[in-house]
């Protein structure tokens, strides 16, 4: 599903918006979601999963065509963790809440 997937799902299911509407809707979210991991927030959207900010250090690595030592700057990369609800959906398994405790 691409960006322009979402925007015309939007527009099915809310037809009194106009294409342009959900364009906007659309930006604003993932520009907020942007920013709040921008600025090392977490986001969690529960029954779908949560993004965090993950800190790798800094290492030493490998150029993979010559095999010469390469340093390799610390940086901060987005982290996706798929929630239950969503990882038993996907699976093909019914999701019951009432049900406590993890199945893994």
């Amino acid at each position: 599903m691409t960006k322009r997937d979402l925007i015309d799902e939007v527009n099915k299911r809310f037809p009194h918006l106009s294409r342009r509407d959900s364009e906007v809707i659309i930006n604003a979210i993932f520009d907020s979601m942007v920013d709040a991991l921008a600025t090392g927030d977490r986001i969690e959207i529960r029954g779908f999963g949560s993004f965090v900010v993950k800190h790798r250090r800094a290492r030493q690595g490998r150029n993979p065509k010559s095999g010469a030592l390469v340093s390799v700057a610390a940086k901060k990369v987005p982290f996706f963790k798929v929630g239950k609800e969503l990882r038993l959906r996907v699976d093909g398994k019914p999701y019951d809440p009432t049900v406590d405790g993890d199945d893994e």
